[in-house]
């Protein structure tokens, strides 16, 4: 014990005249000989005193030094690194990113406590788990989440990458990055094309060149399009995530579901219909399949559907199940033009007209794409 602190005095003594360039120097050798020497345990243990105290050494050099000597390794004092990866970033940077010694406990603590330069060393660690990743997008900015995106050793959950998309999906960068990502669930895409959709409405250019309303409603239709879209490229386990979602915001509107049914979107227009009235998942697809007419609009209006549009989803649904019989690569065009046909002379108005609006719609876009298939085809 007494060698132990003759050691340690000296080292003290020795500190408060050094200069700050002898002092790092110190620090660094005591810090690589702790690590890689042959020590006694009690000169082990006077080696991990002066660095102690080194740690309120006033130069961010001294302190530096000591944390590139040491952070990197297992079997650094765990006090050191704690007090290290606290200190100002270009010293905490080395412990921060590097020291094997941080637990999920400790990386998410620092990531409440600290400033955005601390979250963003966290985000850049070789590894990031998926709790670290949680508290990132809790309370990361936008920087800091850019980083932990573009990090491919960040293991990120389906609800933190929702979490990112609720928070921070206005912005193009982070919009992009996690568009880009296959493991990006649907709810979260669909997110992403809402944000995509208000930074449109809110140019004032374009409320200049077309008006608000009209593009609210351009905004709207192309919103829907791309959620229909999503709906028909996701696993079958992500739409009742999906249609949860949806729902919740307010977006399984008549005209939707009508979109999802034309479109052929079966599995997903499926789920919406169990969602929405409750009813099992194999009674509802078998109903839709297979059901009678009373049947099927029985389902509807459970689902919430007014009678007069119930109907409309009726007859769509049997043009959809001879349209898919017939030619199921034409699915679209097939319903949506039948069912114009049969509903041409319906007192279109409100809720119907509007529906009957939507159908035309995609009737008229499914055209136009036959016409360009058809013309590259003969200039082939």
């Amino acid at each position: 014990m007494l060698g132990r602190r003759v050691i340690v005095e000296a080292f003290l003594r020795w500190i408060e005249t050094a200069k700050t360039g002898d002092r790092a120097r110190a620090a660094n050798a005591l810090g690589r000989a702790y690590l890689q020497s042959e020590m006694s345990t009690d000169e082990r243990a006077a080696a991990e005193m002066a660095m102690t105290f080194l740690l309120d050494d006033p130069s961010p050099r001294v302190r530096l030094a000591l944390a590139e000597a040491i952070a990197w390794s297992p079997d650094a004092p765990r006090n050191l690194i704690l007090s290290l990866a606290e200190d100002q970033p270009e010293v905490a940077c080395h412990a921060v990113t590097c020291s094997p010694l941080l637990s999920d406990a400790d990386l998410v603590d620092l990531a409440a406590r600290g400033n955005g330069a601390t979250r963003m060393l966290i985000a850049a660690r070789a590894y990031v788990t998926r709790p670290v990743s949680a508290a990132l997008a809790e309370v990361g900015d936008e920087e800091e989440l850019l980083c932990l995106l573009e990090n491919d050793g960040a293991v990120i959950s389906s609800l933190s990458l929702k979490r990112i998309a609720e928070r921070l999906g206005d912005c193009c960068d982070i919009r992009n990055l996690l568009l880009d990502r296959c493991d990006l669930p649907a709810d979260a895409r669909q997110l992403l094309t809402q944000h995509v959709s208000n930074a449109l409405v809110g140019l004032p250019l374009a409320q200049a060149a077309i008006g608000l309303q009209r593009l609210q409603r351009i905004s709207r239709e192309a919103t829907e399009a791309a959620i229909v879209s999503i709906a028909g490229d996701i696993a079958p386990r992500e739409i009742p995530d999906l249609v949860q979602h949806l729902r919740l915001n307010g977006r399984l509107t008549p005209s939707f579901l009508m979109h999802a049914l034309c479109a052929g979107k079966v599995d997903f227009f499926a789920g919406a219909i169990v969602d929405l009235t409750g009813c099992g998942e194999r009674r509802v697809r078998s109903i839709l399949a297979t059901g009678r007419m009373h049947a099927v609009r029985a389902l509807y209006e459970s689902a919430g559907l007014p009678r007069d549009i119930s109907v409309i989803f009726v007859e769509a649904t049997m043009l959809w199940r001879d349209a898919a019989r017939k030619a199921p690569g034409s699915v679209l065009g097939n319903v949506c033009g039948r069912l114009l046909e049969k509903f041409r002379h319906h007192d279109a108005h409100g809720a119907i007209g509007e529906l009957l609006d939507m159908v035309e719609k995609l009737h008229v876009n499914e055209q136009r794409q036959s016409a360009r298939v058809y013309a590259a085809l003969a200039a082939a």
